[in-house]
């Protein structure tokens, strides 16, 4: 199955404009009140800081992760073919 350019631009400008943004706010949101939300419950930094350190490193991995498909979907790279 193959995927139209526009989808491409649509997928890739919600992932840059949207989730990126979702993410920056839930980590910044969390360092300010020392707790990161895990599904419907949160981890505190001040009762479980590996847990919260480990949280807080997942949520780098999804941004990068966010911006390498915007980059890859919006450019045209085509870095999955690479892979």
């Amino acid at each position: 199955m193959t995927t139209s350019r526009s989808e491409e631009l649509l997928v890739g400008a919600m992932a840059l404009l949207v989730v990126l943004p979702w993410i920056a706010w839930t980590v910044q949101r969390g360092l300010r009140e020392g707790r990161l939300p895990i599904g419907r419950s949160y981890v505190l930094r001040d009762e479980r800081r590996g847990a919260f350190n480990a949280l807080l490193g997942l949520y780098a991995v999804f941004a990068l992760l966010a911006v390498y498909i915007a980059f890859d979907l919006l450019l045209g790279f085509k870095l999955k073919d690479a892979i």
